[in-house]
């Protein structure tokens, strides 16, 4: 087991050199930069631009030097002094920026993926021990309306049954009266009054999702001549379920679970956004649309690794459940 777990974390290292390298990448590929956005955004505003403290701005920020060099400098900062940069719309560290916001983020990352396993994975098993059964095909159905629904139709249908029938004010994790307000049992609990709605839309497509792999695993296992022969024995069958098929049906849910760790971080985009969430989502947008690749690297990046080390998490965990994985490993 040692050596599967040293072998699998000595793939990581180069990876994530490899995935740094092309998240800087990525946010260089859209022309320009975010100097020349601004420039045309005060042209298209009229508003004069002084040619001098452009140049001199470029200079400052390094945006004409080279690809390698920008790379280099960016990156040493960030191993060496934990410095993600300064962000050019906001004109503050990158760092300070997405602390602001990762509480939220986390809470509702963590609060998602409760809520996804705590619905998916009972009804998968029930689906596929009650296969064929009225409510094998409710969950079925509920489950493709899920993953068809778009996430922001959800969201302003969810919204606006919040505003109507509830009285919960639209947008935000928090009514006006305590957004800005110091933190408290009743902002806590006025939190939590607005963390539904965000909660079950993100949820949706995994939940569905979940449940139809684990749907079709346990179907898989209930029908080999191991479980058959379980039963020959007498064996009662709740326990044969939770013993045998529902512990090799989890394989592919826990060698999954580590995808789900970046969402902890970044959540859904576009449902953050129409929802005007205070999370890292709608920060990582504002970035992209304005070309501030420091801001916008630092959040890519995040989630980059995050997906790496829970993908080696997942990898440890499915070892330890299913011995076939470091034995094949050898």
């Amino acid at each position: 087991m040692l050596r599967f777990v040293v072998h699998r974390v000595l793939h990581v290292i180069p990876t994530l050199l490899v995935v740094t390298l092309i998240a800087f990448f990525i946010i260089q590929l859209p022309p320009g930069d975010f100097l020349s956005s601004q420039i045309a955004r005060m042209e298209a505003a009229g508003d004069s631009v002084d040619p001098a403290a452009v140049e001199a701005l470029r200079t400052r920020y390094g945006v004409d030097e080279p690809f390698w060099v920008q790379y280099w400098k960016w990156i040493s900062n960030i191993l060496l002094h934990g410095d993600f940069g300064l962000s050019f719309e906001y004109r503050r560290p990158v760092s300070d920026l997405i602390m602001e916001r990762l509480p939220l983020t986390i809470l509702l990352g963590v609060a998602t993926l409760l809520f996804t396993w705590a619905i998916a994975l009972p009804a998968g098993v029930y689906s596929a021990i009650r296969q064929h059964s009225g409510g094998d095909y409710v969950i079925s159905a509920l489950g493709f309306i899920a993953l068809a629904v778009p996430n922001f139709l959800a969201a302003l249908v969810l919204a606006y049954i919040g505003f109507k029938y509830f009285g919960q004010s639209v947008g935000g994790l928090f009514s006006p009266e305590y957004a800005n307000a110091p933190w408290s049992l009743a902002k806590f609990g006025d939190l939590l009054e607005h963390l539904w709605i965000p909660v079950v839309i993100i949820g949706l497509a995994g939940t569905a999702g979940i449940i139809r792999t684990t749907r079709a695993n346990m179907l898989d296992e209930l029908h080999k001549p191991y479980v058959t022969t379980a039963r020959a024995k007498g064996l009662p069958e709740g326990r044969i379920v939770r013993k045998y098929p529902l512990r090799i049906a989890l394989n592919p849910f826990i060698s999954t679970v580590g995808w789900n760790i970046p969402s902890i971080f970044d959540g859904e985009v576009i449902v953050a956004t129409v929802l005007a969430l205070g999370t890292t989502g709608p920060l990582l947008l504002s970035a992209l649309q304005s070309q501030d690749m420091y801001l916008a690297g630092g959040i890519i990046l995040i989630v980059a690794v995050l997906t790496v080390i829970g993908t080696l998490i997942s990898d440890v965990l499915l070892a330890v459940v299913d011995p076939r994985v470091r034995f094949g490993g050898k």
